[in-house]
């Protein structure tokens, strides 16, 4: 099994920065792909950014040219670079990494952007 413990969600003010991280740990050899996912109250979990076993990546539409999505592979930590933060961008942040067999969560951290 995989365990998933995501990091560094704060309280920032339009504009700025933050980076969160993914610590990733137990059957890593089993995963094929990880992303970033965020979630309001009410409201769907929506896709932010993914990277596949090859480091190809992708983004939605909304977060292009402001987030950028690595990997550490000898931490085995996952990280959001998160850039020009808009109040929109409020949501919990979850990481989620995908096996052939099953999509595994984390239990998500707080990005809020207000001033």
């Amino acid at each position: 099994q995989v365990q998933l413990v995501e990091s560094g969600g704060d309280l920032v003010q339009p504009g700025g920065s933050l980076r969160l991280s993914c610590a990733a740990s137990g059957s890593i050899f089993r995963i094929v792909r990880m992303g970033w996912y965020r979630q309001a109250p009410g409201k769907q979990r929506e896709f932010v950014a993914g990277i596949a076993s090859d480091d190809s990546t992708d983004y939605a539409v909304s977060v292009k040219g402001r987030f950028t999505i690595s990997r550490d592979n000898a931490k085995n930590t996952l990280y959001l670079e998160m850039n020009s933060l808009k109040p929109a961008d409020t949501a919990v942040s979850y990481c989620r990494a995908d096996t052939r067999l099953s999509r595994l969560w984390g239990q998500g951290t707080q990005v809020t952007v207000s001033s």
